[in-house]
């Protein structure tokens, strides 16, 4: 199935299998590797992208679903070879271990960031409440994500 869509601001037109996951099609067909799959039935999060905005679990949406929608991925955080502030601070907090679940982490901080530009910590923790990461502990991505927050202007 033929589908028009843009993914990290590049209008694209796609031939997608319709029983594909808007995972496979970002993976497989245009080769972006960062949005990770982990558990392919929604439950970890590691596959988290923003479509028009939302965060959603990648492997759950049909990519034919993407059709006249935005998709940004992990990639397209990064502007001009520079990584986006939510990037930068989870390497200054050391929020880094394994580096599975960060790409879904950060995505979805991303949408909670657009939302609440000065979260609360418990706030924080809510958005993040799809995301699964064994190795942190959470708290070191919590304080990357409400160092970002304190520096935003809103």
């Amino acid at each position: 199935m033929e589908i028009t869509t843009t993914v990290n601001g590049n209008s694209l037109t796609l031939d997608v299998p319709p029983n594909w996951s808007l995972a496979d099609v970002l993976r497989q067909k245009l080769s972006l590797t960062g949005t990770k799959l982990g558990c392919e039935a929604g439950e970890c999060g590691a596959c988290t992208v923003l479509l028009d905005g939302e965060p959603v679990n990648s492997c759950l949406v049909l990519g034919v679903e993407a059709d006249g929608k935005s998709v940004e991925t992990i990639e397209g955080q990064i502007q001009d070879g520079e990584l986006s502030a939510l990037q930068e601070a989870m390497v200054e907090k050391s929020a880094v271990q394994c580096g599975f679940c960060t790409p879904g982490l950060i995505m979805s901080a991303t949408a909670l960031l657009a939302e609440i530009p000065k979260p609360t910590e418990q706030q924080v923790r809510e958005g993040l409440e799809g995301n699964i990461c064994r190795c942190t502990g959470y708290n070191k991505p919590v304080e990357a994500i409400l160092s970002v927050a304190r520096k935003k202007k809103k």
